[in-house]
Order: C-alpha cells, then sequence, then structure tokens
C-alpha cells in the first residue's frame, strides 16, 4: 500500500500533540500509522544511566532523525520498516524494534520535526499544536513523574536548563512552517474536526 498523506504534528513538549494523534488514529482506524520522533533517540549504551540523564534530549542532535527520513521514505514506497524502540525509563533505545506495515496516512508526532528541513519537506500538511508555557510544564512534570519514573527535582531541572532554551532556540522558531496551528491540540475540537475533514478529501 502507497502512503497517500504524510502528516507532520510538532509543538512544545506537553502542548497537546499526543491527545491530537490519537484522536485522529481512532477516526481512520485502519488506514493510518503513527510515528514519533521519540522513538529515534540515539542509542547511548556506552553512557552510564546518570551520564545519560544528563544529556540535553530537548537538542536535534540528540535524535537519529536521518533513520527516520530514510524509513519514511520506505514508508512512502509502500515498505515495511522496523522503528526502534525507546525505554524512558533508561533513557536508552532497546535492542528490539517494532514493524511498522505502509497505511494510506502516515502521522508523525515530535517537537522537533519541523526544526530539520529535509524531514520537514516530506510532510504534506504541517501541524503545530501550541499551548501557554506553565501548561506545557506542568502536563511535563506530571508525566515525567508518572510514566518515566523522574523526581519532582529532576524533571523541573531538566525542563529550565535543556527543555524551556531548546523550545526557544528550535521549537518556537518551527511554527513558521506549520500549515495549521492548533491551539490546546486535541482539545480544541473546532480545529480537530477541520483537520478530520482535511484528510477525508486527501483519502478520497
Amino acid at each position: 500500500m502507497l502512503c497517500k498523506l504524510l502528516i507532520g504534528i510538532a509543538g512544545g513538549t506537553g502542548a497537546g500533540k499526543t491527545t491530537l494523534v490519537k484522536i485522529l488514529q481512532q477516526q481512520f482506524s485502519e488506514q493510518v500509522v503513527c510515528l514519533s520522533h521519540d522513538s529515534y533517540y540515539r542509542d547511548l549504551s556506552s553512557l552510564s544511566l546518570d551520564e545519560r540523564r544528563q544529556v540535553n534530549f530537548d537538542h536535534p542532535d540528540s535524535l537519529e532523525t536521518e533513520l527516520m527520513i530514510k524509513q519514511l521514505k520506505e514508508l512512502i514506497k509502500g515498505q515495511s520498516i522496523k522503528v526502534p524502540i525507546y525505554d524512558f525509563n533508561v533513557s536508552n533505545r532497546t535492542d528490539k524494534t517494532s514493524l511498522v506495515k505502509p497505511k494510506s496516512v502516515v502521522i508523525v508526532e515530535g517537537i522537533l520535526i519541523f526544526a530539520d528541513p529535509i524531514l520537514s519537506d516530506l510532510f504534506q500538511i504541517k501541524v503545530f499544536v501550541d499551548a501557554p508555557a506553565d501548561v506545557r510544564l506542568g502536563r511535563r512534570i506530571k508525566r515525567d513523574i508518572e510514566e518515566r519514573g523522574r523526581t519532582l527535582e529532576h524533571s523541573l531541572n531538566q525542563y529550565l536548563t535543556m527543555s524551556r532554551p531548546m523550545h526557544e532556540q528550535y521549537v518556537e522558531p518551527s511554527k513558521k512552517f506549520a500549515d495549521v496551528i492548533v491551539p490546546e491540540g486535541g482539545k480544541n475540537t473546532i480545529a480537530t474536526q477541520m483537520l478530520i475533514n482535511l484528510i477525508e478529501k486527501y483519502l478520497k
């Protein structure tokens, strides 16, 4: 099956990207496959856990974007790919992969997907999910503690020293490349419905 539509959904950490992706995935079910840029964090097996947790994962260099680009091009051609599996609890890529088969619509989600011009140019529709900084910070801390085994101190320090500066340097400027800006992600029902309608037109 050849890909008819490649959609990029970017935005800051905790902006609501994942919620929007889930809504679109539920709406189009078997026609959609979703990829996360987070799956392509580089292998840091040579570093200790403490050393890995000092790495700036909000910087573009922390991601093997060239592999994602290669695999997306294969998906577009109708080929299956093996996507890396990342474990946030140990801040490292595992030795396992996930087989992803091509679908009519491919959705890619990540904070930095518009910051790389080669990756950004692959998307036919570029969506930037926006949310106030304080809202994003609250969501990030909650996620880090509940899902990734971080402490409040670690999560807050990482946000202030890495995530916020990288957001200002790379993520926020990439908003200018978006075709659609969606405040509050999946909670914005009007914008979400507009996206659904647009995807339906492409599929027809």
